[in-house]
């Protein structure tokens, strides 16, 4: 059974950290019941990343993808949340384990933009526009691993490259 566990900061506000519990119910409900959704706090509140790897095996979980619940690819999201996931993973030794990249760049954030400022999408992108770079360099490297202009090919191998996975055989 995969499960997806969604990692964020973790804040001295209740709001802030309660937003992950609906954020997890919903990306629950998308999945449906063939996926375990939890979340967790890289610090500052509980469930800590330990108590959410653990509820994820509880549940049956045989394989684990920890989302790092950041926007870009910064310290957190691809140094310290790995690690963090990897020591408590290191308790199960069968349980495939990975981490994604943050969210980065994508259409779909800069829909959400819009609509959270009250404005339409005027022009929906074809699938060739969202994923050309849209850095002002337009070298396609510089938002890092995160950015959809990466083409998919390269994109598969750079997963493969810098997705951290835990993954162990006996």
């Amino acid at each position: 059974m995969r499960a997806i566990l969604l990692i964020d900061h973790g804040s001295r506000r209740d709001a802030a950290n309660e937003m992950m519990d609906c954020m997890a119910n919903l990306v629950q409900a998308m999945a449906g019941s063939s996926v375990v959704v939890r979340y967790a706090h890289m610090e500052l509140a509980e469930p800590s990343i330990a108590a959410g790897v653990r509820s994820c095996v509880e549940a049956g979980a045989t394989e684990l993808i920890a989302f790092p619940y950041m926007l870009s690819p910064g310290k957190h999201s691809t140094g310290d949340i790995p690690r963090m996931v990897a020591a408590a993973a290191a308790e199960y030794p069968d349980v495939a384990v990975r981490v994604t990249d943050a969210f980065g760049v994508h259409e779909m954030l800069g829909e959400l933009i819009l609509k959270r400022a009250g404005m339409p999408v005027v022009h929906h992108l074809s699938d060739a526009e969202a994923t050309r770079c849209w850095h002002s360099s337009q070298n396609g490297m510089a938002c890092g691993d995160a950015c959809r202009c990466q083409p998919l090919s390269a994109r598969a191998d750079a997963d493969a490259t810098t997705t951290t996975s835990f993954a162990r055989s006996e």
